[in-house]
């Protein structure tokens, strides 16, 4: 059984084709689909239009003065062999990034503590890997368990998995599993030559049959065009299910990078793209996340009025620089923003 519903709002707003908005008895499956084209006409609106239409979107699936809350902690920093032209944890550049191992239990478990004290109710875990072998999943398989008896959901970031890794985080108990398609495909070797987008797609479809939440995104600002950040919404939008968080990430500019002297991306790009990744995945959380710390708090205010609704706390966002959690405590304070 199918149901078509034309939204009236795209014939006024002018794009050149409609996107289907079907409800279907199946929820897991995405009838909508949005052209590159179509997602590129939203940027093209004008500002208020394009804010109004996207907090539309997100009174009808969210309550509009909530916030979730995730921490990130790298358990394993430095010394990845891949060549991500943004990443200060890659082995062959020069940053003040160095090479650690694999953190302690007792020292994460005291972090996901600490954690939850400040109001977070996910607790993600990030390692500069590859991909793990098997010798270095076991001890993050015992850490999921653990903050996941903490009473916190438990996310992940370790790089590209193997047949039958995604099954076992899932036993341990992982809620969500992150891995960022980045861009746009035909950007996407402008920035990363070490692994292909069919890698990243091939990991996300491991971590979907095992049936664990995806969180995916991208960063704006490493040099794309408009269109290529509509390209990147839309490999995401299309997704046979949406990824269930939406991570929008501001290029942080590390001494040392291939990315570091990039022309930066002005702050109400940044709003149109959090508004556009609203309406093209309305039921998604869509988070503000690296970048957030060279952000005016009126900039940040903008992003949750276009529909952002997810934050990361902390101090850092695995090595760079993050708003500490009494500051997000009083912007909260100012907008009346509640955590979930």
């Amino acid at each position: 059984m199918l149901e078509v519903v034309i939204d009236t709002q795209d014939l006024k707003n002018g794009l050149k084709s409609i996107p289907i908005k079907a409800k279907h008895l199946n929820e897991n499956v995405n009838l909508d689909r949005w052209s590159v084209a179509e997602i590129a006409a939203l940027f093209e609106l004008p500002f208020s239009d394009l804010i109004h239409r996207a907090q539309t979107v997100h009174r009808e699936n969210f309550d509009p003065n909530a916030v979730q809350i995730s921490t990130l902690l790298s358990i394993k920093t430095g010394g990845c062999s891949e060549d991500c032209g943004y990443c200060p944890q890659a082995a062959r550049y020069h940053t003040e990034v160095e090479d650690e191992p694999l953190m302690k239990l007792e020292d994460v478990l005291a972090a996901a503590n600490e954690a939850k004290n400040n109001g977070a109710s996910r607790f993600c875990m990030g390692a500069a890997w590859r991909g793990p072998k098997q010798r270095d999943l076991d001890p993050v398989l015992k850490m999921i368990a653990e903050v996941k008896a903490m009473g916190l959901e438990t996310c992940a970031t370790l790089g590209m998995l193997k047949e039958g890794q995604a099954e076992q985080l899932k036993e341990a108990g992982l809620d969500y599993y992150n891995h960022n398609l980045d861009t746009a495909p035909e950007f996407y070797g402008d920035v990363i030559t070490t692994r292909t987008y069919q890698d990243r797609l091939d990991t996300l479809g491991r971590v979907r049959s095992a049936d664990i939440y995806i969180c995916s995104g991208g960063i704006i600002g490493m040099g794309e065009s408009r269109n290529q950040r509509a390209g990147l919404l839309a490999q995401l939008a299309n997704m046979e299910r949406p990824p269930e968080s939406v991570p929008i990430n501001l290029l942080t500019q590390v001494e040392g990078t291939p990315l570091n002297g990039t022309e930066e991306l002005d702050p109400i790009e940044f709003v149109r793209t959090i508004a556009a990744a609203r309406i093209t995945m309305p039921q998604s959380f869509v988070r503000l996340s690296a970048g957030r710390q060279s952000m005016h708090e009126g900039i940040q205010a903008l992003c949750f009025v276009a529909g952002a609704n997810s934050i990361f706390y902390g101090e850092k966002l695995l090595t760079t620089a993050n708003p500490e959690a009494a500051t997000d405590k009083k912007l909260f304070a100012k907008l009346g923003i509640h955590p979930l």
